[in-house]
């Protein structure tokens, strides 16, 4: 696929996904919609670690009302169901690790966007926003699921009903997004967290990311099962061995991701 609204960029084992309509504040179109969900099918055949960020001052401003039909118009049952979530299960179960980095406003569905990465990185300048009710809509795009997970019911029942901006700061203290950073320190903050899962084992962070997503369906027993079954399988590959005779050695592990 030739990307019109996105750019892609693989650089050792790190696969970029940047939003680039800046002059919408990356307002989601069918087409980017598209072209992320391909962006990361091909990420997670070719890279280790996945960041999507936005160009330009914003993360994602949520969907772009100007695309296609006048609003009343839209059927958005198919429009979720057809292109927003092929575009957040690519991301939720891509095999490798994925980083969204928020540069700026997240709102709307370009806020749960966000949230469904397994990391979200912040800078401190960055807000949330679930905007759907200012006109007379509910939180979409995986938000009435993420919400309450990340941060309890409490808050995310104000966050959906006042739509208030959250800050990245307040995001971070109520266990929303994994960290704030200092606009200054941001990007190589990003960078850095990337490269690290760039340089890690690859087939134990895709083992880690899928028993936390099945543990919200599973009671106790069944979660000990799974983490059995998994730690099994993960104790027979190459980069388990690695990793204790890198212990014993005292030297960092060189991973292969296999």
């Amino acid at each position: 696929m030739e990307y019109q609204t996105i750019l892609y960029e693989l650089t050792d084992n790190v696969a970029t996904v940047t939003l680039n309509r800046p002059e919408t504040l990356n307002a989601l179109t069918q087409q980017m919609r598209a072209e992320i969900t391909h962006a990361l099918g091909v990420a997670g055949k070719e890279a280790r670690v996945v960041v999507l960020t936005g160009a330009g001052k914003a993360f994602c401003s949520g969907q772009d009302l100007g695309d296609g039909s006048s609003a009343a118009n839209l059927d958005l049952e198919r429009t979720l169901r057809d292109e927003y979530l092929p575009m957040i299960r690519a991301i939720r179960e891509c095999p490798v690790p994925t980083i969204c980095a928020v540069n700026g406003p997240a709102a709307g569905a370009g806020a749960n966007l966000a949230l469904s990465a397994d990391v979200v990185i912040a800078k401190e300048s960055a807000y949330f926003m679930q905007a759907f009710s200012r006109i007379g809509l509910m939180p979409d795009a995986g938000g009435t699921y993420e919400l309450p997970r990340s941060m309890g019911a409490a808050k995310a029942m104000g966050a959906a009903l006042f739509a208030d901006k959250i800050t990245a700061r307040q995001a971070d203290d109520w266990g929303m997004i994994w960290e704030a950073v200092a606009d200054e320190a941001y990007s190589a903050q990003v960078q850095a967290r990337a490269t690290y899962l760039a340089n890690g084992p690859t087939l134990a962070f895709k083992e880690i990311k899928r028993a936390i997503h099945e543990s919200y369906g599973n009671d106790w027993g069944a979660q000990m099962a799974q983490e059995a079954k998994r730690q099994g399988k993960l104790g027979k590959t190459r980069d388990f061995k690695e990793g204790v005779v890198a212990f014993l050695d005292k030297r960092p592990a060189k991973y292969e991701g296999r």
